[in-house]
C-alpha cells in the first residue's frame, strides 16, 4: 500500500469523497505540517498553529495510481484560491499535496505543472514532504457517515462520480507478446493479434444472455454488458454499443476486398471485430459483432470479487 496527504480545505467532505474512490483502501482526518506538537481542532482553527485540515490517503497502487488520485482531487478543490475552499476561509483550509515517499515528489511536481496549464491564474496548491500528520479528533473521522447531513463543501453529485470512478491506467495492463503466447490459446491469439475471425456459431457467447460484462481477453478491460446483447443471427455474439465510448476505437478495414469497420480495444489493440449499422434501430441501430474467443465473460455474481463491483450501478 501506499500513501498520500491531500488537503482541500473542510476535510469531511475530502475524506468521504476518497473513501469513495476504488483502489482506496483507507482514509483519516487530521492536521498536517504546522508548528505544533498534538494539535487539537480548537489549536488548528484559532490558535495559529500553522497545521492545514489534511486526508491521508492509503491506496492500492496495482488499482490506482498516484497521478489519477491527483486529478480526482483538483476535481473537488479550486486550485487558485489562496486559503479557502467554498466558504471555508483561513491558512488551515489551505490546498495541498504532502507525500512521504521521495520517489512520489516528481509525479506531484508533474501534476500540479499539468494541472498550472489549465489556469490562467497561479496554482496555489502547496506541495512537498510531509512534516508531521497528527490525527484529529474522533467525531472528525467519517464525519460524514456519521452525519449525512453534515456540511460539505464538494457538491453530492461528486460523491457518486467517485464510486463508478476506474483508473483505466493501472487496473487494466496489457500483455507482453510472451505473456498472450502462454496465456492465451491459439485461437484467442490469433483472433486478437492476428485478426483472424472465428468461426460463425462456435462460441460459447452466442447464445449466453446471463447477466453481466464481457472483458478484454488480453487486458481484462470492460467492453461489452449483457444489458447491451441481443440475438442476431449472425454466428458472433452481437451488442448494440460498448460499455462506454472510450474503450474500443474503430478503423476502416479493406480485406477481402470489402470495406468493413473493425473494431478494435482501445487499451490493448487487441481485434475485436467489426460493427455494422443492421442493429436494433431502437438501441441506436448498430451491431458491434465480436468474436467470442476476444472476450470473457463474468457473471453479475462474480463482478465485485473480480473488481468490477463499480460497474453494478446501472450498467448491467
Amino acid at each position: 500500500m501506499r500513501t498520500i496527504f491531500l488537503a482541500g480545505g473542510c476535510f469531511w467532505g475530502v475524506e468521504k469523497y476518497f473513501s469513495l474512490l476504488p483502489g482506496v483502501v483507507e482514509t483519516a482526518v487530521g492536521y498536517a505540517n504546522g508548528r505544533t506538537a498534538e494539535p487539537t481542532y480548537q489549536d488548528v482553527c484559532f490558535r495559529g498553529t500553522g497545521h492545514a485540515e489534511t486526508v491521508r490517503v492509503v491506496y492500492d497502487p496495482e488499482l490506482v495510481g498516484l497521478s489519477y488520485l491527483l486529478e480526482r482531487f483538483y476535481e473537488i478543490i479550486n486550485p487558485t484560491t489562496l486559503n479557502r475552499q467554498a466558504g471555508d476561509v483561513g491558512p488551515h483550509y489551505r490546498s495541498g499535496v504532502y507525500f512521504e515517499d521521495a520517489d512520489d515528489a516528481q509525479i506531484v511536481a508533474a501534476s500540479l505543472k499539468k494541472l498550472q496549464e489549465r489556469y490562467d491564474k497561479q496554482v496555489v496548491v502547496e506541495q512537498g514532504p510531509l512534516e508531521n500528520f497528527y490525527r484529529a479528533e474522533e467525531y472528525h473521522q467519517k464525519y460524514l457517515d456519521k452525519n449525512p447531513n453534515g456540511y460539505c463543501h464538494i457538491d453530492a453529485s461528486m460523491y457518486l462520480r467517485a464510486r463508478s470512478a476506474v483508473d483505466v491506467e493501472t487496473r487494466y495492463c496489457t500483455m507482453g507478446e510472451e505473456m498472450l503466447r502462454e496465456r492465451l490459446d491459439e485461437l484467442q491469439y490469433a483472433v486478437t493479434q492476428r485478426n483472424a475471425t472465428e468461426p460463425p456459431f462456435s462460441s460459447e457467447y452466442c447464445n449466453l444472455f446471463e447477466p453481466g460484462i464481457y472483458v478484454d481477453i488480453t487486458s481484462s478491460e470492460p467492453l461489452f454488458s449483457s444489458d447491451d446483447k441481443f440475438r442476431s443471427g449472425c454466428g458472433w455474439p452481437s451488442f448494440a454499443r460498448p460499455i462506454t465510448e472510450d474503450c474500443i476505437r474503430t478503423k476502416d478495414d479493406y480485406t477481402f476486398r470489402m470495406h468493413r469497420t473493425e473494431v478494435r480495444s482501445s487499451r490493448s489493440d487487441a481485434h475485436l471485430g467489426h460493427v455494422f449499422e443492421d442493429g436494433p434501430v431502437e438501441s441506436g441501430g448498430l451491431r458491434y459483432c465480436i468474436n467470442g474467443a476476444a472476450l470473457r465473460f463474468i457473471p453479475v455474481s462474480e463482478m465485485e470479487t473480480e473488481g468490477y463491483g463499480y460497474l453494478l450501478q446501472g450498467t448491467v
